[in-house]
């Protein structure tokens, strides 16, 4: 038998084509590889966060299921860090779970503090309290220490200033939120006012 090179990759290609053919039309998936039961991000919401530790502002992917953070890892489509994480970014998620030293899984860190938290003038202890009785307490001693320390005028001059007050602003915030900081802490009558924004 005479076999050419033209005929034998016709035939080769004749067959290829036959057992694709055949294998198209059973009743297998074809080309798909069966998914993992245990894939980490399976069944999985993805949220867009920022790293809460520099002035950078890198953004994050949280992938989360039944309300726990599943994963970590830097968001490719933000403009800052374009997927990149440094070090402290790349663990941030050891601020709620860390890896337990006998078993060496991942459990939520026991010292993690879910609650607002109060050390009372006097006491050795601190305290849990609720959300809305801190909101009240920070709201009572911000009035307090406006009351206590306004000038409302200095040498026959309207000044309308609380010295008692600073503000800090932090670097994250963008544009509008740092204009409504500014114009609710001008409100107050504060004038020690500085933010991060400088970095």
């Amino acid at each position: 038998m005479n076999v050419t090179r033209r005929g034998f990759l016709k035939a080769s290609g004749v067959a290829a084509a036959s057992v694709v053919a055949l294998d198209l039309t059973s009743k297998s998936k074809a080309f798909a590889a069966e998914p993992q039961n245990d894939w980490k991000l399976e069944n999985t919401k993805e949220y867009t966060n920022i790293c809460c530790y520099c002035a950078g502002g890198c953004g994050l992917l949280c992938s989360v299921r039944d309300g726990e953070l599943i994963n970590l890892e830097g968001d490719p489509d933000h403009p800052i860090n374009q997927g990149g994480l440094c070090p402290k970014g790349a663990t941030m998620s050891q601020l709620r779970n860390i890896v337990d030293p006998e078993t060496h899984e991942m459990v939520k860190n026991p010292d993690r503090k879910t609650k607002p938290m109060v050390r009372r003038p006097g006491a050795s202890e601190w305290e849990e309290i609720s959300w809305e009785d801190a909101v009240k307490e920070i709201a009572r001693n911000v009035k307090d220490t406006r009351d206590a320390s306004f000038v409302e005028s200095e040498d026959g001059l309207v000044v309308n200033r609380c010295n008692g007050i600073a503000s800090l602003g932090g670097s994250q915030q963008n544009s509008e939120e740092e204009y409504l900081i500014l114009k609710m802490m001008r409100s107050l009558g504060i004038v020690a006012i500085d933010n991060q924004a400088r970095v």
